[in-house]
């Protein structure tokens, strides 16, 4: 059943009539554009605003969406990394149909400076010898190779991790690096940050593999705990590692963090609890300790179970999964601006009905407090048509104002 089935007749006929209209357009809504995007922009700077004019939408296309649009076979490694200039080419020809259809040009067409690229530094996998592979060819992904698979050769990691973490910023940074720096801040480009990590529970369940993790719990609560403890220390030593770097001290250094933690959904309660749960105090503690500060969580997966812990964090951002309702997550995140409930499926698959029935779902929960994104409940793939995207600014251009 879809969101379109499940909603209100006053709501199915909303839908009807915004299809109705759609496909006596020729096929793409018909909506405002350059109004929309005024509004947008007006509301996306604070969702909760209590003057702003709509709900602003999240659900953006981005570079995974060009290869279904244009016809062309999918190549996330060509596009991404072996060949700039088919890449910024495919960027034009896709944002000639999104100025088209959308009104704006929504990729960017520049080529990246090579001379304003900064030596590459030694992050938190590299701290626990893992290694980051491309995986699947040319619609592939990163992974991360385990790099222990007993208790014996968890135990001897963390042992040598720990050993690094002494001397973390020689291990850290490349001989280069000062040369680099010099010449880099005198262009104006600043030390990169570190303030966005894999989160915890995905993160570990990379390094020693999920089974290994969870069996961990009920077999070496100790160790378990230990692993637990250490990634928390090595996350706050990189950052500050890079903080001074960047001429920073812990009291002015910039504030916010968040985490992708998919694999969050595979741990009970009480494993997030002695697990994640410690680390997200200590990072948030030091580097997002105030309510006005951005922590931001992102776990594309069911969380139902988890969000009365996640709730005590006092999110800033959220991105679950589909299964969660707008309802679900403001009864435990007061204070996020929630970026879903969209079903990335229903988005590629252009399920127009459900498109307009799953944002009207969303817009009447959130009408009362505000703070909802419009935004899919996880990532956009490819398959997610600009017209659909057109589809939803026309949906909440006409049912997705606060005014």
């Amino acid at each position: 059943m879809g969101a379109y089935d499940a909603i209100s007749t006053d709501n199915q006929r909303k839908v009807d009539r915004i299809l109705a209209d759609t496909k006596a357009n020729g096929g793409l809504a018909p909506v405002d554009i350059e109004q929309f995007w005024r509004d947008q922009d007006a509301s996306q700077k604070n969702p909760f605003g209590t003057e702003i004019p709509q709900v602003p939408l999240g659900a953006i296309c981005n570079w995974e969406c060009v290869f279904d649009e244009l016809g062309i076979e999918q190549d996330w490694q060509r596009f991404l990394y072996d060949d700039t200039a088919w890449a910024m080419d495919i960027s034009r020809k896709y944002n000639d149909i999104a100025e088209r259809i959308v009104g704006r040009r929504l990729l960017s067409e520049t080529l990246p400076d090579p001379a304003r690229q900064w030596p590459q530094v030694k992050m938190l996998h590299d701290v626990f010898e893992a290694k980051n592979v491309w995986q699947g060819g040319k619609s592939g992904s990163w992974w991360l190779h385990q790099s222990a698979n007993t208790p014996e050769e968890l135990s001897a990691l963390l042992d040598r991790v720990e050993n690094r973490l002494e001397k973390l910023r020689e291990f850290m940074l490349p001989e280069n690096w000062q040369s680099e720096k010099e010449r880099l801040t005198s262009m104006g480009c600043k030390v990169p940050l570190y303030r966005h990590q894999r989160g915890p529970c995905t993160f570990a369940t990379s390094i020693y593999g999920p089974e290994n993790l969870l069996m961990l719990w009920y077999d070496d609560r100790s160790l378990f705990v230990r692993l637990a403890d250490i990634i928390g220390k090595a996350i706050v030593a990189i950052a500050r590692v890079l903080d001074e770097e960047a001429g920073f001290t812990p009291e002015t250094a910039p504030r916010g963090w968040s985490w992708a933690d998919d694999n969050s959904c595979l741990f009970n309660a009480k494993a997030y609890e002695c697990f994640a749960m410690p680390i997200h105090r200590k990072v948030f503690g030091t580097y997002a300790p105030d309510a006005h500060d951005s922590r931001f969580q992102h776990s594309d997966s069911n969380m139902a179970h988890l969000l009365p812990q996640l709730g005590t964090l006092n999110l800033t951002g959220t991105n679950f999964g589909p299964t969660l309702t707008v309802s679900d997550i403001r009864k435990h995140c007061p204070n996020a601006v929630i970026n879903g409930q969209l079903a990335p499926f229903t988005f590629c698959r252009n399920e127009e009905a459900n498109i307009v029935g799953e944002f009207l779902r969303d817009f009447e929960q959130a009408r009362e407090k505000r703070g909802l994104c419009f935004a899919t409940a996880g990532s956009i793939n490819n398959g997610s048509r600009l017209s659909s995207m057109r589809l939803l600014m026309a949906a909440i251009q006409r049912h997705g104002r606060y005014a």
